[in-house]
This record gives structure tokens, sequence and C-alpha cells, in this order.
């Protein structure tokens, strides 16, 4: 006779918060299981409903408090807890600061079992709202309805334009005011909205993918500079041109103004022809003593400010005399090859993206930069190829910051047959970081880390190692 299974107990109560997952939720223990619980802190205590049971954990949401934590912030947005993009706005910064560094140690230690020399401070944003350049809101023809909502028995219809809610890909929260970007941010995402409603434009439909208004993007830079991308689901000139004398009058700050049509099935757009309607093909950003040209699809860091820091941190890790040969891989748009280049005897870039390659010579040449080049093609493919290190002369140092992937396998494995000197390690990601460190550890020793906060108020964290030769 088989063994009937035990019941999932649908309530905890008492429940005792004593850390934070690298989520961003709260982390307690009952019964042997883990509780992973939506919004909890460290310090509270609270009777929480089990929403889901798996075999090692538990999720739960909170629906009472029997004593909150001294560590909790008031939240500061009124869709928090909705919109999942600032998950942590309700624990203090200074905490926050705590759990990332704990985060990276945990990766790198525990996880990785890599042996660390030095752990230098984590480094605070000075921005803490307010500090992203670059955002993209989605039009949705069906808006997501938050419970409030939904309890006030409110008409549950109506478009949107915002953020697709955590595990919704067709649902998107309406957005009021947000705090990522500074003003006049919200104006152009609630005037091209407001506009689009008053023409009878259509919200685009996920699941017929159709619909005039797809998606907008703004960019700024701390030179008071604005980029504005239009994306549109259907290729009605009529209506485009609409839109986009609107922009051009009711926005007159924007330095650059573009359209894209894409009938796909993905929002992505970097295969696509960008359109620029009005204005200058690019925005400028300035670094210390450099400056930078950002077009439609360039990548550049969303921190700008703290860009600087984290690259003054990389910079230092590097500790050039002016005679080293540099190897910057995954190099982007040529930002960390710019800013070491003048303290290197030269820099060699390597990216997968071709287009950022272009960008990347653009940005040495707008900076009178002359000892950088650059290579597009797969790292490792690039680097295996016969004569490349033969052609070019060897390096003293390498720099590397990958995707949240890490590095793949074979460029690790080309980095200690390489064997360089010196690695710095730029990572948006300590897990898959702690990965890559485990195998280089078989030349290589961690002398130090730094963790770098680019983004408040979230779970994500950036950390730079350096690593010398065994």
């Amino acid at each position: 006779m088989a063994r009937s299974k035990k019941p999932v107990q649908t309530t905890i109560e008492h429940l005792a918060v004593t850390d934070l997952s690298s989520e961003g939720k709260g982390v307690a223990r009952h019964e042997g299981l883990v509780v992973f619980v939506q919004g909890g802190v460290p310090g509270d205590v609270v009777d929480v409903q089990v929403l889901s049971q798996k075999k090692n954990f538990q999720e739960a949401k909170i629906t009472y408090f029997h004593q909150k934590s001294t560590l909790r912030s008031e939240p500061y947005c009124q869709h928090f807890g909705h919109c999942g993009g600032c998950k942590l706005q309700h624990v203090q910064y200074s905490e926050q600061l705590q759990f990332k560094h704990k985060q990276v140690l945990d990766a790198l230690q525990r996880l990785g079992k890599v042996s660390i020399g030095e752990v230098e401070p984590i480094l605070p944003s000075a921005q803490t709202r307010f500090y992203r350049n670059k955002l993209q809101y989605s039009f949705c023809n069906k808006r997501w309805f938050t419970p409030e909502e939904i309890a006030q028995q409110t008409i549950l219809e109506g478009v949107g334009v915002g953020f697709h809610v955590p595990g919704r890909f067709d649902k998107v929260l309406d957005i009021e005011y947000c705090y990522h970007q500074i003003d006049p941010s919200n104006q152009v995402r609630l005037g091209l909205k407001q506009f689009a409603l008053e023409q009878g434009f259509s919200f685009y439909d996920v699941w017929l993918q159709r619909g005039l208004m797809r998606t907008i993007t703004i960019r700024n830079t701390t030179l008071g500079e604005w980029m504005l991308i239009v994306q549109v689901g259907e290729p009605e000139m009529e209506a485009i041109g609409q839109l986009m004398e609107y922009a051009k009058t009711a926005f007159p700050f924007l330095t650059s103004l573009f359209y894209v049509i894409n009938q796909k099935g993905n929002d992505t757009y970097d295969d696509l022809d960008m359109v620029l309607y009005h204005g200058r093909a690019y925005i400028r950003e300035q670094m210390e003593h450099l400056v930078f040209h950002i077009g439609p699809k360039s990548f550049f860091q969303t921190n700008s400010p703290q860009a600087v820091e984290l690259y003054r941190v990389t910079r230092e890790y590097a500790g050039l005399t002016g005679r080293e040969v540099v190897y910057d891989l995954y190099t982007g748009t040529g930002t960390i090859a710019c800013f070491v280049a003048h303290q290197a005897q030269q820099v060699i870039g390597v990216e997968y993206v071709p287009s950022a390659i272009e960008d990347a010579k653009v940005n040495a040449q707008l900076n009178g930069i002359g000892n950088t080049q650059f290579y597009a093609g797969d790292l490792a493919e690039v680097l295996l190829t016969p004569g490349f290190l033969a052609d070019h002369p060897r390096p003293d140092v390498i720099i590397t910051d990958p995707p949240r992937t890490g590095m793949h396998p074979l460029v690790v494995d080309t980095l200690l047959s390489i064997a360089c000197p010196r690695i710095v390690y730029v990572s948006c990601n300590p897990a898959t970081q702690a990965r890559d460190l485990a195998v280089l550890d078989a030349k290589y020793a961690v002398k130090k880390i730094r963790p770098v906060d680019m983004f408040p108020q979230t779970a994500h964290v950036e950390n730079v190692a350096l690593l010398e030769l065994r």
C-alpha cells in the first residue's frame, strides 16, 4: 500500500527571518526546510502563507507581523511589491550593502571554494535613486491589475505602459512614476501614452504580435543629453509620422529621436534598421577626461557615475605603469579599453558584437587614443585563431568583463594556456565568476576583490577580482 504524502502546511506562525537570499527574499527555516519569504527582512518575526512547496524549500508571503526588523526602510515607490524592479526598497541601504558584500563572499568562498587574499569593503553608490541612464518601457493592450485594484472591484480592463510583471511576459504594470531615471523621463512616457490614446493608436498584443505602440527606450547622460527610441510593431507610416512629430515638438530637449519598426516575435532591435527622425545620431557621456558617443544600439553601463568608480577600481587592480600590453576581453564599446589606454603601452580589445567594435573604434578616435586595436568575433575563436597570439604581443595584463553567464569554458582554458601575469576579472554575477575562478585556480591566486554596488535597491552586485599567476 502506497504511503500517503504529508500534507503541505499552508500557514506558518511566528517565523523568524534570519537572512536574505541572492534574489533579495527573506530567508527563514522551519522543520528542516528553508522558507523564502517575499518581502522579509532579517529580524522580522512573521506569520506567512506558503505559496509553493519544493523538496528542500518553500516559497511564502507575509500575512502578519509580530515584530518588524529594525533594518527595514519604508518603500518610497507606490509600485513597490508589484513592479519587481527595486526589490530591496524595504531594506535600509547600509544593510543592502552588507547583504551584497556577503553575497559575493558566499559565492566565491562557500560555493566556489576560492581562496581570497584581501577583501576590500564594498563600494557604495553615491546615488540610490534616479541613477539609471537607460530605461525601456513596454506598451500593452491588457495591463496587469494589482490585488488592491481587484479587491476594489474596479473595471478590470485597459492598456498600460510600464514594466513586465515578474513571470508574466504578456502583462505590463502601468507605471505612474518611476524613481529609476531623472525627469523628464516620466513626462516622456506619460506624454506618449496620452497622445497614443488620444489618436486611437493600438497598443501591442504579445499573443497576437500586433499593435502599433510596442516599446520606448529613454537614454540620458550626465551631460544633459537625451535619446528617445520608439519601437513600433506595425509599418503604419502615417501614424508613425504623427507620433514622431508629437515627440519632436513636445520634448524639445531631445538630442536624438529614433524609431524602429519591429515585426519580430521579440523586442530586440540590434538586427533592425534604426531611423533617425530628428537630431543627432548619438548622445555623449563623459567619464573623467574621456567622452563617449552612445548610439541607439550601443551598450553602456546604466549607472554612469558609479561606472567611473568601477573602472577606477579595475584600472587600479591592473597596476599599469605605461609599459604593459593589455588585452580587454568582452570590450563592448571600448569603455574600459579607453579608460586604461593612457596608462598602457597598448590595449587590444575583443568583442563578439561587430557594431560594438565599430563604436569602440569611434570612441578611441574621438579621444585621441592611438594605442588601441579592436577585433570583432567570438572570443574563444579569436584567441585560438592560429597566428593571433603570434601576430600580437603577448599580454602583461588581461581585463575580462563578461556577461552574466560568465566566460565560455574555452576562453577560461585559453587564459590558462596564455599564462598572463595578471588578470582583472570584472563580473556582474558572483556565481558565474566563482565558477570561472575555481577553474583558473589551477594557475592563479585571487589576491584581492572589491564588490561594487552598481544597482541600489536591487539584489544585483558587481565584483572586481585581481588574479596573479602563481
